[in-house]
């Protein structure tokens, strides 16, 4: 999937999600994928799309097992893309594209890790967190705002979106970044990867002194308070999770 993707990217065309009629899409979709075109061309713009890279070879195959249970829950297919960035970071954008930076390769240490984020970012578009707000925006740029709390206002969001986030955004995201971790823990277990994996990545957030790079803005979930939320959800559903351990040395290493 990747590879077909960037022949694409390689065009400087996004054409995701348009294999249909326009007319196939409902209005909030088509301004979804818009909103996606757009993301992208400013990536693209300032350099930061990666379309050929080794790690490819270990982010494939841990997406396609994560697509095969995001794509039904989503009106058209997810893509991973990798971007070039300083900070391990990762962050979806409405249309179906998720992006991961290259230090985010290499921070994660295990399949699980990097599996619990893509899982995490697709719930946002699962979700439809972005367009569930639009009608409380009165312009395009508090939109991006958005966008920006929900790409955790990395130096790399604010690169491509220009735009910070709102008061309102703040207070949008802590919600929403509580509900990715929750939606995106089953889409993990349904894929079969631990989700523990969540919780030993931000506990090595936390350890490393880099607590909030992942969720730089400040109103956003406490990683710790995510660690717990995450692992009373766990223990409150054993029959989803239960299968799964919490000790990390049962890790498949990247």
């Amino acid at each position: 999937m990747i590879q077909r993707l960037s022949a694409i990217l390689l065009a400087g065309v996004l054409t995701l999600g348009f294999a249909l009629p326009a007319a196939a899409y409902t209005q909030e979709q088509q301004q979804e994928l818009q909103i996606g075109q757009q993301e992208y061309a400013q990536l693209q713009q300032q350099g930061k799309i990666v379309t050929q890279s080794p790690y490819y070879a270990i982010l494939n195959p841990i997406a396609k097992r994560i697509a095969a249970v995001a794509d039904p829950k989503y009106f058209t297919p997810f893509h991973f893309i990798l971007v070039q960035d300083s900070q391990p970071n990762a962050f979806a954008v409405p249309g179906g594209n998720v992006y991961v930076t290259t230090s985010m390769m290499t921070f994660a240490r295990n399949q699980e890790e990097l599996a619990n984020v893509l899982c995490h970012e697709t719930s946002h578009d699962i979700h439809h967190d972005v367009m569930n707000l639009q009608p409380k925006m009165q312009t395009i740029g508090i939109i991006g705002g958005i966008l920006s709390a929900l790409t955790h206002n990395s130096g790399l969001a604010q690169l491509a979106i220009n735009v910070g986030a709102t008061a309102e955004a703040g207070q949008f995201s802590r919600q929403v970044e509580s509900a990715a971790d929750h939606t995106g823990a089953y889409t993990c277990a349904a894929a079969g990867y631990d989700p523990w994996g969540a919780v030993w990545l931000f506990k090595r957030f936390l350890a490393s002194g880099n607590s909030g790079t992942f969720e730089a803005l400040s109103d956003h979930p406490r990683d710790d308070h995510r660690i717990s939320d995450l692992e009373t959800l766990y223990r409150s559903d054993p029959a989803t999770f239960g299968r799964f351990s919490s000790n990390e040395a049962t890790a498949h290493r990247l």
